[in-house]
Order: structure tokens, then C-alpha cells, then sequence
């Protein structure tokens, strides 16, 4: 049995999270997920609120709660969107969990101990007001570049141009709005990420198969100008993991804890050590698919995510792998993504601007969701959500194909054969023209799939909806029924039979829906189709079903408007 670890990038702690984020990393690898176990691969699939660094402490702040209190209360919410859009993970674990500060130390350990980190004398901003150096996205000022008066110390959201705090116009504190700032000279780790530049480059290269997206933005990051830099791994904040040398104290490092990009992609293993304690087993269930030497080599390790987490996943988080000088399970593929528009502009969590998750379920059903953002998936390149594209997608592919075939086959079943599939009748020619069809549209599916091309299967799988429609319009069994209801019968199995068999593929895509399906025609579960010609015989005949009522209902351009309406904070 294939053994497939699948992790999905941490989607951030400080707020309800836009249908970017979901498109971008969770949703995509919950549908490979899904298809490798649907084709008997052992599989653990992991996420986590990133919760750490300074986003975190200001939305709290903002909020007016206390951190660790706002945490765990977004972790609940995260936790529940996840659920409503069907989002399988084995664990939905956290980054301030015990088990991530404790790996968090320890790799920080064994890179001190390998020499592959150093202490740093820097020059950062410090408040007088607030008693306490300002981390970049302490401080706003005006931007130099664009004028925009709320522009943060590592970059203007405005303009997007890159900056420092020192690059500000009147420079403020956020916590107190004080502009009483001046340079200090402060202590911090850095990582020295140059000194596995060679071991990096090498692993990559021998890296088959990678999205071109992925391997480029790493190479660029390891050769162009000076090449990989070393990267600074602590912070002067109140809220993350503290700074410790394993279980020793850090001389020096009192009061600083390690920068969040240091340890979210720990939090991966640190995830499924979560999931082992809240199952009750021990070490080895979650060392047997991080631990080389306790199993995991035999492990496909899949991480998806957005294009700007690739340098921390090609190069960072690799470095504290390979340093630390364990034997650590390093990922095998990196399925990264481009970026979801919004009708014309960029989605932004700050800005309020787009569709967020709590938005789209008062909407409509997740599967709604699901289909549109999967067939728009931005694999290649950017992809853009407009309302009209979202209503004519759902309409025609959902209402239209799927939804319409399954009403009308049982519908019709029903009324002319009663509640049971009927007997009767011979599968003939056209049968056989359909299945001969279906099974290299199967198999073509499934290569996109195990490919992880997801915008190419999606495109499959409705070319497959679609022959069940043409088949149906072809051999119209409510006219010939009248004449030989034998031939009918045969035809109307036939259809019945892809019902369950539309179920099982469509599952990874639109589980709800799939669920349907699968459920109305009391066939027991799901099997997925290894021999086309046997799943649609499946059902011989004699089998009782449910006739499904309104599988999917078409968008009204008035629903479209009212939708629009409420996602920009103007009622219809």
C-alpha cells in the first residue's frame, strides 16, 4: 500500500481567511487527499493555524484580547470553516501547541550543535513609549514610494513596494501611535542557510517532475545577486515559542522568541505528533511518517501551497531538516500556486476586499464553492473570481449536466419502473461505445490526478458528466419505453449504473453532492472504478433507490447580485 504524507501551507491565525487562501494550498491538496485514498493509498493528511509572530499579537490586540486567548478561539473558527467547506484532515493541529514548541527547541539544538547558527548584532527600531524594539510590523508611517499614510515597516500594502522601517515617512508605533522611536542594537539568531547552499542546490536538482513555478523561485532565491542569505530565526516578542537550546537555556536570548517562519513549517510534524497524543498512541504512529529510520522512507511526502511559502519550503525549512542531522522525511513534491483576483483587484483580509470562507457557507452549499475554485485553480497562472463567471460555472456544469442527469434518470426511473432499478433487457453497441469512452476519460483523469494537474482533471471529470447526458439524449429511453420497455430497461440501468460511478470519481471534487449520489442509490459506498465495464454493471437490477430532490439549483442573476451585494457590504 502506497503510503502518501500530505501537508497543507498553515493558513495564518488573525482572522476569517478569503477564498484565495482556501484555492491556494487547503482545498487543493483536500482533493488529492481525498482521490489517494479513494485509490488505497495510506494517507495522513496535516494542517495547522499558524499562530505565532507579529500579526498574530496586533489582530489580538485589535480584538482586544488577550493572545492566547484570541488563538484558541480563531483556531475554533478555522477549525469549523474547515469542516463546513469538507476540508478531510486527518489533524487541524496548532502551532502553539506543546509538541511544536518542544520540536521547535529541539531542532534549534541540533543546528547550534552542527554550527549552523549564529548570533547577530542588529540595529532595529525601539519605542520609548512602549518600552520594547518594534518588529517591522510594529511601526506604520507614510510610504516614500506611493504617499500612503498607513504604509507597515516591511512593505506598503498600497503600492507593494518592499521597505524598511527606517525607509518610513513620520514613523509611528502601532501599539501606541507614539513616534518617540530611535535604533538600538539588539542580539538574534540567524540561521546560516549559506552554508547549505551546495547541499540545497544538489537536492533540488535531483527533485523530478516539480512545477516549474516551484523550481525557479527557489533557484532564483539560491543564485541570484549574492545568492541564499542567511535568515534571522528570532523575534523581540511576547507571544511564540521561547528561545531555548533544546531543553538549555539560550544565554542572551532571554525575552525572544523564534521568528514565525522558523516554526510554522515544524508545525507540520509537530501536527501529527498532535494527532498520535489525541489518538492515544505513541511516538512511533507519528515518527513512521517523519522519521526515516522509523518508516517513513517508504513515504511520498506532498506539500501545497502558495508561491510566496516556496523559499521557506525549498530552502528553510530543507536547511533545518538537513542540518539538524537526523534523518528527517524531506518532501518529495511541492505543488505551488499562483494567485486568485477578485473581480478586477486583489483579495485582501485587511482591506475586507473579496469572498471570505464565513461569507461564501451563508451563501451556498461548499460544493458550490468547491467546483468554481477548482476548475479555476491557479496552477499556470493568476486566476480571476467574477461573479458572472462563478453563476455560469455552477449553472452549467453543476445544475445543468450533473444535477440534470441524475433528476432525470431517476425521476424517470421511477415513474415508468417503480422504486426499485429494473431488470431486463441487454447492454448492446451504444453501451459498449460509452464504456470503451469512459474508460480512457477514467484513465485520463487519473493521470491528472496522481499528476496533481487538478484544472485538468476537473475538465476530465465534466467531459465525463457529459457523456452520460449524450448517452441519455441518444438513446432516449422515455421514447422508446412506448415501444420496447425491455430495451428501455437496459438503458435506464445503464444510466443508474453511472450514478454511483459519477459519485465515486466526482467525491475528491464535491463530496456533499457525492454523498448524494452515492447514498440514493443504496449501493454501499464508494469503489473506485480500476474496471469501468464492471462499475456500471454494478447495480444488475432489483436494487431499491432514492430519487434525489434538487442535487444542485441554478444561480439567478438576482441571487448573483444579491451575493455581490452582500460581499461588499451593501445589501441588495
Amino acid at each position: 500500500m502506497q503510503r502518501t504524507l500530505i501537508t497543507s501551507a498553515l493558513p495564518y491565525i488573525n482572522g476569517i481567511k478569503h477564498m484565495g487562501n482556501l484555492v491556494g494550498s487547503q482545498l487543493p491538496s483536500d482533493v488529492y487527499a481525498r482521490f489517494c485514498r479513494a485509490t488505497g493509498h495510506e494517507v495522513m493528511f496535516i494542517c495547522a493555524t499558524d499562530e505565532h509572530g507579529t500579526p498574530a499579537e496586533l489582530a489580538a490586540a485589535k480584538a482586544g484580547r488577550p493572545v492566547a486567548e484570541y488563538c484558541a478561539e480563531m483556531h475554533k473558527v478555522q477549525a469549523r470553516l474547515a469542516s463546513g467547506f469538507r476540508l478531510s484532515f486527518d489533524h487541524f493541529g496548532r502551532t502553539s501547541s506543546d509538541e511544536n514548541h518542544t520540536l521547535t527547541q529541539h531542532f534549534a539544538g541540533r543546528l547550534a550543535d552542527a554550527g549552523l547558527i549564529r548570533e547577530v548584532l542588529e540595529e532595529q527600531v525601539y519605542s520609548n513609549a512602549d518600552g520594547r524594539f518594534l518588529p517591522d510590523r510594529y511601526i506604520e508611517g507614510t510610504c516614500p514610494n506611493c504617499s500612503y499614510d498607513s504604509a507597515r515597516g516591511d512593505q506598503c500594502e498600497n503600492c507593494t513596494k518592499q521597505l524598511d522601517p527606517t525607509d518610513l515617512i513620520n514613523p509611528r508605533s502601532v501599539i501606541s501611535g507614539s513616534g518617540d522611536l530611535e535604533v538600538r542594537e539588539t542580539k538574534h539568531l540567524f540561521l546560516r542557510q549559506s552554508a547549505m547552499r551546495r547541499q540545497l542546490d544538489e537536492w533540488i536538482d535531483n527533485q523530478i517532475g516539480w512545477p516549474v513555478l516551484t523550481t525557479s523561485i527557489a533557484k532564483k532565491w539560491l543564485h541570484d545577486g549574492e545568492g541564499l542569505q542567511d535568515r534571522g530565526i528570532t523575534r523581540d516578542l511576547d507571544w511564540g515559542v521561547p528561545v531555548r537550546r533544546g531543553d538549555a537555556d539560550w544565554p542572551g536570548m532571554e525575552n525572544k522568541v523564534f521568528y514565525v517562519w522558523f516554526d510554522a513549517p515544524i508545525g507540520y510534524i509537530a501536527a501529527t505528533a498532535e494527532w498520535a497524543a489525541v489518538k492515544g498512541l505513541g511516538e512511533d504512529a507519528w515518527q513512521r511518517w517523519w522519521r526515516t529510520d522509523k518508516g517513513a522512507e517508504d513515504v511520498r511526502y506532498v506539500q501545497f501551497m502558495g508561491k510566496d511559502n516556496v523559499p521557506f519550503h525549498t530552502l528553510s525549512f530543507p536547511s533545518t531538516l538537513m542540518g539538524s542531522g537526523e534523518p528527517w522525511k524531506l518532501v518529495d513534491f511541492i505543488k505551488s500556486f499562483n494567485y486568485l483576483t477578485y473581480d478586477g483587484g486583489q483579495f485582501s483580509t485587511s482591506m475586507g476586499r473579496g469572498v471570505f470562507q464565513d461569507q461564501a457557507l451563508g451563501l451556498l452549499p461548499s460544493d458550490y464553492w468547491r467546483w468554481w475554485l477548482l476548475t479555476h485553480v491557479p496552477e499556470t497562472s493568476d486566476s480571476e473570481f467574477t461573479w458572472e463567471n462563478f453563476q455560469a460555472t455552477v449553472n452549467k456544469d453543476l445544475a445543468d449536466v450533473l444535477g440534470n442527469f441524475v433528476s432525470r434518470v431517476t425521476k424517470f426511473c421511477r415513474s415508468r419502473f417503480g422504486k426499485e432499478v429494473p431488470s431486463g433487457g441487454t447492454y448492446g453497441a451504444t453501451e459498449e461505445t460509452v464504456i470503451a469512452e469512459l474508460t480512457t476519460r477514467v484513465a485520463t483523469y487519473q493521470k491528472h490526478m496522481e499528476a496533481i494537474e487538478i484544472r485538468k482533471a476537473a475538465n476530465e471529470l465534466r467531459a465525463i458528466w457529459v457523456a452520460g447526458n449524450e448517452y441519455l439524449h441518444s438513446a432516449a429511453p422515455w421514447a422508446v419505453f412506448k415501444k420496447d420497455a425491455a430495451t428501455a430497461a437496459a438503458t435506464i440501468r445503464f444510466a443508474m449504473n453511472l450514478i454511483p460511478f459519477y459519485a465515486t470519481l466526482s467525491e475528491p471534487f464535491i463530496p456533499d453532492a457525492s454523498k448524494t449520489m452515492i447514498t440514493a442509490m443504496k449501493c454501499g459506498g464508494y469503489v473506485w472504478p480500476k474496471d469501468v465495464a464492471a462499475a456500471l454493471g454494478r447495480l444488475a437490477g432489483g436494487e431499491g433507490f432514492e430519487v434525489p430532490e434538487h442535487l444542485f439549483t441554478k444561480i439567478s442573476d438576482d441571487d448573483r447580485e444579491a451575493m455581490k451585494a452582500k460581499c461588499t457590504g451593501q445589501e441588495a
